[in-house]
């Protein structure tokens, strides 16, 4: 069996994946995916993921004991928890919270996926355990792989797509089909992966990230599979997903 691998460029594009029936991996480097990734490893009960800060503060208002998280512009808005840093997210703060999460394009890209039957999260850090998930399920549904770039407000991302190329490189070689959006981030992500850090500092958000005082979030964002950690998303909430079945079948 060939399973077909695709890419999409923004965030809406999620739901003409989720339409295809394909498995769903969502991206958002810079920075939520990277966050959501960190905070499940840091031991997070759940991250429940809204579009706007008004869900965000009736989730928290229904619950007091969620912590409220998320950014507008790149900071942290008024009255929340954390921001939208992966440094933020300790043990010591989120170990068994339920965390409420909006951003900018990251949570809608989630929303955007809620068609899909399987969504998985990634990123840089879980590169090779998200696609070795993806590839286990995809093989026993006998379905597709599309990776959803979440972009940067509503444009292209290159720390996105070059992220794209690293979890298409980790699936195994001889039974995928690339589509020439797949392809081309693979090409992209194999011209950029031994100097990984210079060229994602030198993308547009990046830049803007860094105005804000946040280089070290990308910094940590930009290392290559340092959780095994799965996220999985049902449309309501994201949970460590368990999949040290497939991992080892892989």
């Amino acid at each position: 069996m060939v399973i077909n691998v695709d890419v999409e460029f923004l965030a809406r594009d999620a739901a003409r994946a989720a339409r295809r029936g394909d498995l769903v991996i969502v991206i958002d480097v810079l920075r939520c995916s990277s966050t959501i990734v960190t905070a499940l490893a840091n031991g997070a009960k759940a991250i429940i993921p809204v579009k706007t800060l008004k869900e965000a503060r009736r989730e928290r208002l229904n619950k007091p004991d969620y912590i409220l998280a998320g950014e507008r512009g790149g900071l942290k808005p008024r009255g929340f928890d954390l921001g939208n840093s992966p440094l933020e997210y300790t043990s010591e703060r989120i170990s068994g919270k339920v965390i409420v999460l909006t951003t900018t394009s990251g949570t809608r890209a989630l929303i955007y996926s809620r068609g899909a039957r399987w969504i998985l999260v990634g990123s840089l850090l879980n590169a090779e355990a998200v696609a070795r998930a993806a590839y286990s399920i995809a093989r026993s549904e006998d379905i597709g792989v599309t990776i959803v770039q979440s972009g940067t407000n509503g444009r292209f991302s290159l720390e996105d797509f070059i992220c794209a190329g690293a979890i298409v490189s980790k699936l195994p070689e001889g039974n995928i089909k690339l589509s020439d959006s797949a392809q081309a981030s693979l090409l992209a992500f194999r011209y950029a992966k031994n100097n990984l850090r210079a060229i994602l500092m030198e993308s547009a958000h990046s830049r803007r990230l860094i105005d804000l005082g946040f280089s070290r979030d990308i910094e940590f964002s930009c290392q290559m599979d340092y959780f095994r950690v799965v996220p999985i998303y049902d449309g309501n909430v994201i949970v460590r997903g368990d999949f040290r079945a497939g991992l080892e079948g892989t």
